[in-house]
C-alpha cells in the first residue's frame, strides 16, 4: 500500500494576470502592512520602470529598496540585508524579480529569526547530510516578517520555502529551509518580466522543466505532484517555444509562469536528485546560471538514471511530445529548440572543475536522494563526463 506526506507551503494566494504594482499595493493593505521594504536585482531596479511603479504604487508605505543582491547568493550578501532589515524594521518584504533576490530573502528571513550576524553563523542552520546520505534539517524559530514575491524569471523559486546560499570558502552552496520563509503570496505579472533577457528567460523555463522532471522521476513520487508537474511540463514545453519566437507574446509568457506554478509543486516538498544536485555546485564553483545548469545536467542525469526509472522517464516523454520514451532525448530536443546551451563545455565548465564539483555534490542532500544511488565522487564525474 502507497503511503507518504505531502506538506503544502504556508502561502495565501496566488495572484496572476493582473499589474503587478497594483496587486502589490492591494495585499499590502489587506495584510494590513504599513512599512515595505522593496527587494530586487540591481539592474531590474535601475534600468527598468518596474521597482519604480511598485514603490510609487505603495506610496509613503515603501521604506526603502535594497538591490544589491549578488548572483549565487553568497553568505555576506544575505548578511547585507539583515543589515537593512534591523536598520529599516519593516513589516513587509516585497521581493522582485528571480532566483538570486528570492534566496536572498529567503535566506535573510533564516538569520532573522536565529539571530545570525557573521557568516559562520549559518552553519548551525544548514541542511546537512550524514554519512548514511540522510539529511539533517535543522530546526528554525519563524522570521519577525515575510515576504511576497513578484517573479520575472521561470525559476520557480517563488513556490518553495527553501533557499540556496553559497560558502565561498567551501565553494560550496548550502540549502536553507523555514516553514514561513517563502512567499506568503505571488504575483505572476508576465508584463513585468518583458524586461528579463531571453536567454535567461528560457534557460530558468528549463530549470522549471528539471523541477517536474525530477519530481515526477523522484525516487518517492507522489500522485498530486504527478498531475500537476505532468501537466506543468506540457504547458511549458508549448509556451517557451512560443516564447522564444514571440517574446513579445504574453499571454504565451503567462502560460509558461502558470507552468512554473504547476511544475513547482515538488520543490523542497518531494525527494530530487542529481540535476539539481549536481547543479547547485556548478554555480558554486563554475559560476554556471541556474538555468544553464539544468540545460546541460538534466538530460545526462535522465540518461544516467534510465535504468532504475525508465516507467517514470516515459511519462515525462510522453507529457514533452515524444511517444518513445526517451525523456533525455525530449528535453535535450527542448533545450536545443530555444537555442540554449547543451554541454559542460558550452557554459564555460573544465575538467579541473571535476574534483571541487565531485566533492560539493556529495555534500547535497539532493544527490545523495537520486533515483539511481550515487556512492561516491567517481559516480558523480561519470554523470560530469555524459554532459561534457
Amino acid at each position: 500500500m502507497q503511503s507518504g506526506v505531502y506538506e503544502f507551503l504556508a502561502q495565501d494566494r496566488v495572484i496572476y494576470g493582473r499589474p503587478a504594482a497594483e496587486a502589490v499595493a492591494e495585499t499590502a493593505a489587506r495584510l494590513g502592512k504599513s512599512r515595505l521594504l522593496i527587494v530586487a536585482s540591481r539592474t531590474l531596479s535601475r534600468s527598468t520602470g518596474v521597482v519604480s511603479a511598485i514603490r510609487d504604487a505603495l506610496g509613503t508605505r515603501c521604506i526603502g529598496v535594497f538591490d544589491s543582491c549578488v548572483e549565487h547568493v553568497p553568505r555576506a550578501s544575505v548578511l547585507a540585508l539583515t543589515d537593512e532589515v534591523r536598520r529599516l524594521e519593516p513589516d513587509l518584504i516585497v521581493t522582485v524579480g528571480g532566483g538570486t533576490p528570492m534566496d536572498t530573502v529567503k535566506v535573510a528571513l533564516v538569520a532573522l529569526a536565529e539571530g545570525i550576524r557573521d557568516e559562520a553563523g549559518f552553519d548551525t542552520v544548514r541542511i546537512r547530510v550524514a554519512e548514511d546520505g540522510s539529511r539533517i534539517v535543522p530546526a528554525v524559530k519563524d522570521p519577525p516578517l515575510r515576504q511576497i514575491i513578484v517573479p520575472t524569471t521561470l525559476s520557480g523559486a517563488e513556490f518553495s520555502n527553501l533557499g540556496g546560499a553559497t560558502d565561498v570558502t567551501r565553494r560550496v552552496k548550502d540549502l536553507y529551509t523555514g516553514r514561513h520563509i517563502g512567499g506568503q503570496v505571488v504575483i505572476l505579472d508576465p508584463a513585468v518580466t518583458i524586461h528579463t533577457p531571453d536567454r535567461l528567460w528560457l534557460s530558468t523555463g528549463i530549470r522549471a522543466v528539471d523541477h517536474a522532471v525530477e519530481t515526477v522521476c523522484s525516487r518517492k513520487p507522489q500522485p498530486f505532484t504527478d498531475a500537476t508537474c505532468l501537466h506543468g511540463l506540457g504547458m511549458l514545453a508549448r509556451s517557451l517555444r512560443v516564447n522564444q519566437a514571440e517574446p513579445g507574446n504574453l499571454e504565451a509568457r503567462l502560460d509558461s509562469q502558470l507552468g512554473v506554478w504547476l511544475a513547482s509543486t515538488g520543490l523542497g516538498r518531494v525527494e530530487w536528485g542529481a540535476s539539481h544536485g549536481i547543479g547547485h555546485q556548478l554555480g558554486a564553483v563554475a559560476n554556471v546560471p541556474h538555468g544553464h545548469c539544468s540545460c546541460v545536467m538534466l538530460p545526462s542525469v535522465l540518461r544516467w538514471n534510465h535504468p532504475v526509472n525508465a516507467e517514470r522517464q516515459a511519462l515525462v516523454a510522453r507529457a514533452l511530445g515524444r511517444e518513445d520514451g526517451n525523456a533525455a532525448a525530449a528535453v535535450a530536443s527542448l533545450v536545443r529548440d530555444l537555442g540554449q546551451p547543451g554541454s559542460l563545455r558550452a557554459v564555460g565548465v573544465t575538467r579541473e572543475h571535476f574534483a571541487a564539483i565531485a566533492a560539493g555534490a556529495m555534500q547535497n542532500m539532493m544527490v545523495r536522494s537520486n533515483p539511481r544511488p550515487i556512492t561516491g565522487e567517481a559516480d558523480i564525474r561519470e554523470i560530469l563526463e555524459l554532459a561534457w
